[in-house]
């Protein structure tokens, strides 16, 4: 579902670029963990898909995780197949910069993802990141199950009543979108602030206290 009527920003149909039948693969390993970021991964492990704004420092942040197998970045909840970055940016395609994470559900769970997901961000921003404006920026949660689906939407839930009780207000514009298709995106994006130290990142969170701790 998109929240908070984001769909009529997004363009899709007919208005959409074509794409192409192509994807991007032959990645090199993690920069940082050393693993592969391409299926397989090991069996009973996990993946969390997100959308926080500028892929690169929300790839950052969950490759420091302990429990986290690997992490890649791309492009989904859109339409054309298989985008390129200069593609995403133009706002033809609709779709979102994501971050996938693999990781090992005995060591970290789900819930736990989704925490750093709604403290690492400012989730009322619409169709931006702080300065980043665009649909590609938009905050997002893209279960891979139903029981994701089902935390996602508690989260959510817990989140809205919280923002709702500030002494100014503010909505939730995050979007919940079942197992959308995930497209990776090109070589140089992947681990993209260790291999550009000094690159940019626009990671800011809403600075709301007393946000709501999972069970």
């Amino acid at each position: 579902m998109l929240v908070d009527s984001q769909k009529d920003a997004i363009l899709y149909g007919d208005t959409a670029l074509p794409g192409r039948e192509e994807a991007i693969t032959g990645f090199e390993p993690h920069a940082v963990l050393g693993t592969p970021i391409e299926p397989p991964y090991p069996p009973h492990y996990e993946r969390a898909i997100f959308g926080m704004g500028c892929f690169w420092g929300a790839e950052k942040l969950f490759w420091q995780v302990k429990g986290v197998h690997t992490t890649a970045v791309g492009y989904g909840a859109g339409v054309t197949p298989n985008p390129l970055y200069k593609e995403v940016c133009s706002g033809l395609t609709g779709h979102n910069e994501l971050v996938v994470i693999v990781y090992n559900p005995k060591k970290i769970w789900y819930r736990d993802l989704l925490q750093l997901f709604w403290e690492n961000h400012n989730p009322t921003q619409g169709l931006r990141q702080g300065n980043d404006v665009g649909p590609q920026y938009r905050s997002g949660i893209y279960p891979l199950t139903p029981e994701q689906h089902f935390l996602a939407k508690q989260s959510f839930d817990l989140y809205r009543m919280k923002l709702k009780s500030c002494p100014d207000p503010v909505a939730l514009t995050t979007e919940i979108v079942n197992n959308p298709p995930f497209y990776f995106a090109e070589e140089y994006h992947q681990q993209y602030l260790v291999k550009n130290p000094d690159g940019y990142c626009d990671m800011q969170n809403l600075t709301v206290t007393g946000l709501p701790r999972f069970p």
